[in-house]
């Protein structure tokens, strides 16, 4: 493996690493010691410092690489291009009364019946970086795409699952219920539920990332690769 390689390996394990590590063992001394606003200070800067090394070691390894597979016909980036605009449905909706956000209402929301992309799973934000890690790997799937875009999904779906077993310690019988009554795996068929804002905000959010993604990395994705 080369140095390049190296680096954005150690950048991946750092990135996911720290965001493990300062989201439960770490948290409760250091929220204590810093206070809440202390802490959530300190893990944006973390978290940012990292994805920041992480990104430009990514830059570092270059394009090359020999793909697993070939990932640039139609059919696979159609297929990608409906993932991403799931992962842009459950992103949008995901900040609409979300009981595992940090929020003093959190118990009160996880009271509620399931709503909007909650009829998908009760982990919308966990899953669309999970699936936007997916749309990546399906159409790059080189070296150092499957290390980051492997670390993100990794950090997305095993923080999700560390994530039930925190909010069941902080809200007891209220997240049980909540869990009782939404699914950790994504039923699709729930997007026909999601809610207008989910639906409207998702297909901004894709319309403007894809086309973003023309100036980003010279690459037409979503529908502006055949528009």
């Amino acid at each position: 493996m080369d140095h390049a390689l190296v680096s954005l390996l150690a950048a991946s394990l750092a990135f996911v690493g720290m965001h493990f590590a300062l989201s439960h063992p770490l948290r409760a001394p250091m929220a204590r010691k810093l206070g809440e606003n202390g802490f959530r200070a300190l893990y944006s800067l973390v978290a940012l410092a990292t994805f920041v090394w992480a990104a430009r070691a990514f830059r570092a390894v270059g394009p090359g690489g020999t793909p697993l597979w070939n990932g640039s016909g139609d059919a696979i980036w159609a297929l990608a291009t409906a993932i991403m605009l799931i992962a842009s449905i459950l992103l949008a909706g995901s900040f609409q009364r979300n009981p595992a956000l940090p929020d003093p209402r959190a118990a009160a929301h996880a009271a509620l019946a399931p709503h909007g992309v909650f009829h998908v799973t009760r982990h919308p934000m966990m899953w669309s970086f999970a699936l936007w890690a997916a749309a990546h790997i399906l159409v790059s799937p080189t070296p150092r795409q499957i290390i980051l875009a492997g670390a993100i999904g990794l950090l997305a779906l095993l923080g999700a699952h560390l994530q039930d077993r925190k909010k069941e310690s902080q809200l007891g019988d209220a997240w049980a219920g909540w869990e009782a009554r939404t699914s950790y795996w994504p039923r699709f068929a729930g997007l026909a539920r999601a809610g207008t804002v989910a639906w409207t905000g998702g297909i901004v959010i894709w319309l403007a990332a894809t086309y973003g993604h023309i100036h980003a990395n010279g690459i037409a994705a979503g529908l502006w690769r055949w528009f």
